[in-house]
């Protein structure tokens, strides 16, 4: 592993999502998850990045009591289409409507993270372009009966059965569109002392 300056560290994950937490243990990276209740809103004057990048924000500032040695990761995902965010949908009928909105065009995933000391505070995002194919209404309803994305932006997961079948084109980071765009999040902490 070359994170070896995380050796005396105590990684804080504050995500209850376990794509993240099986990304981040992917990297090697030993790390304690830490939930902290917080109020997922924003203005709606934010645009793009600046939805997740604040949200990520907002979940670090719920941890005011870091320790010297601790190294905090939040993070959110959003998904941008029609110049609008998709966040998390609140039921099934919301959830097709999304999916139906997606199907047969291009959309952005952005995910932003945090990452926190109590030294300093640092945001950072990637943004991956997602094609769906064109989606029946049955592919859309198997898909949310059987999976219940509820809990996943724009109402669905990249790694499951609609985005198997679903997905025709993707430009950008696989693991940005589960979430965690990975491949920034080790050069960040690579980078901290």
């Amino acid at each position: 592993m070359n994170l070896n300056n995380l050796k005396n560290k105590r990684v804080i994950l504050a995500s209850g999502s376990p794509r993240r937490q099986e990304i981040l243990k992917s990297i090697g990276v030993d790390f304690e998850v830490e939930l902290r209740s917080v109020d997922e809103v924003f203005s709606h004057k934010l645009k793009h990045h600046e939805i997740s990048d604040y949200l990520a924000q907002l979940k670090a500032e719920q941890f005011d009591d870091l320790k010297p040695n601790d190294v905090l990761i939040t993070g959110d995902t959003i998904v941008w289409h029609q110049n609008k965010a998709l966040n998390k949908p609140s039921d099934s009928e919301e959830a097709f409507e999304m999916l139906q909105s997606l199907s047969n065009t291009t959309h952005e995933v952005i995910s932003s993270f945090c990452i926190k000391t109590t030294e300093k505070t640092e945001t950072f995002y990637d943004t991956t372009q997602v094609r769906f194919k064109s989606l029946t209404e049955d592919e859309i309803w198997h898909y949310i009966h059987t999976y219940q994305p509820f809990d996943k932006a724009g109402a669905y997961g990249i790694q499951e059965w609609i985005g198997q079948v679903g997905i025709s084109e993707i430009k950008g980071s696989f693991y940005t569109v589960m979430g965690f765009p990975i491949h920034k999040v080790y050069t960040e902490l690579s980078l901290l002392n």
